[in-house]
């Protein structure tokens, strides 16, 4: 029966292989990570400004509630 192999140690650490097999792509995904956070930042942001600028001047309010229609 062959042993169970992990990349984790005892102690659920990265062992030193998997520290390797991660290396390469470290840079690209932390990129990736902050182009995201950027772009959904960014459309937070634009969305917050454009619905902050509407002042609703062109809504009417009435000034109290309609009566209910009395029964015959």
């Amino acid at each position: 029966m062959a042993s169970h192999t992990t990349y984790y140690d005892r102690r659920l650490r990265q062992g030193p292989a998997l520290v390797r097999a991660r290396r390469p792509y470290l840079f690209r995904n932390a990129a990736t990570g902050l182009g995201l956070f950027a772009l959904v930042s960014g459309i937070y942001y634009y969305t917050i400004n454009a619905v902050g600028q509407d002042d609703f001047a062109d809504v009417k309010v009435p000034d109290e509630p309609r009566k209910p229609a009395q029964a015959k």
